[in-house]
């Protein structure tokens, strides 16, 4: 007895179907890229807004915590110190309210924006109250 080894058959269909779909995969990246680069820039913003709101928190702490120890009321100074120096630059400091058992200091730092014209977040605001001593 003898073996038959039996080849694969190649059909045209296949052939020009192959051919043809090698320039799909480039099509559909390029359609793809668009919002990956939108997510990506999304993911930036989303960045920034959490550090703004970081050091609008470090300046609200670092500014009632010095005017505690004074009769003052928020101490601008050492909020905007604490603070890095772009941030502090967009940084509203006010002090709400101030009694005399507590100062109460508040940071709004206005986020800014990757692409210009889309506002995305409003300012972060974060307020600390700290004791009298």
């Amino acid at each position: 007895m003898s073996k038959r080894t039996q080849t694969p058959v190649r059909t045209v269909a296949t052939t020009a179907t192959s051919r043809r779909d090698r320039g799909q995969v480039a099509i559909e990246y390029l359609g793809f890229i668009p919002l990956l680069l939108l997510v990506g820039l999304l993911a930036i913003q989303a960045g920034l807004a959490a550090y703004a709101a970081n050091q609008a928190g470090t300046g609200a702490r670092a500014g009632a915590r010095m005017a505690s120890t004074s009769m003052g009321d928020c101490d601008e100074g050492a909020a905007r110190d604490a603070m890095s120096d772009w941030t502090a630059g967009r940084a509203d400091i006010y002090g709400p309210s101030s009694s005399f058992d507590e100062v109460t200091c508040t940071v709004s730092v206005d986020v800014p924006d990757i692409i210009p014209g889309v506002h995305i977040w409003g300012p972060a605001e974060r307020s600390s109250t700290m004791p009298r001593t």
